[in-house]
């Protein structure tokens, strides 16, 4: 049996005005774009500045200390905590999508964000499938949601017809 939208998001994540929709595959690698675009302007510089220019020619994994805090600890604090705290990475928020609980529609616990972040891990080790599993997933889930039990949405885009429609 085919389930419709309406049944498979659930009624908690939607507010009375709005319909939500699964945030898909490009989206959400957009979204990701400008996560990493945003700690690569954070980190890059401060990295530069302390190593210097040969930084970015040295083969080594760990230039020391602070490029594994920088590298490594501040995007998984970041993202984690942006999750926890708002449900989105600034890329997501920029798509108006957020992270979700599955099965009730409300706001994930920090296990579940824990969770997700390091199910990237699972998602990603088999040649990225568990990743580009959101662009055929019914649900739009990765390996890393189905995981932690989450699901990613945003209110439903309404197109020309459907507004105009509405007299709006």
């Amino acid at each position: 049996m085919e389930e419709t939208m309406e049944e498979m998001i659930p009624a908690e994540a939607e507010s009375p005005e709005e319909e939500m929709e699964y945030v898909g595959f490009w989206a959400r690698v957009g979204a990701s774009l400008i996560d990493t675009l945003l700690v690569a302007a954070l980190t890059w510089p401060v990295l530069t500045a302390y190593y210097g220019a040969s930084y970015w020619l040295d083969d080594k994994l760990f230039k020391g200390p602070l490029d594994f805090v920088l590298s490594f600890v501040f995007p998984v604090t970041a993202v984690v905590a942006f999750w926890i705290c708002r449900q989105a990475t600034p890329g997501k928020m920029a798509l108006s999508a957020r992270i979700v609980d599955a099965k009730t529609g409300g706001k994930p616990s920090a296990a579940q964000c824990v969770g997700r972040y390091f199910g990237y891990i699972v998602a990603m080790l088999p040649f990225c499938v568990g990743i580009l599993w959101v662009a055929f997933d019914k649900r739009k889930q990765g390996w890393h949601d189905k995981l932690a039990g989450t699901v990613v949405i945003r209110p439903k885009k309404k197109t020309a017809d459907v507004a105009f429609e509405a007299g709006e």
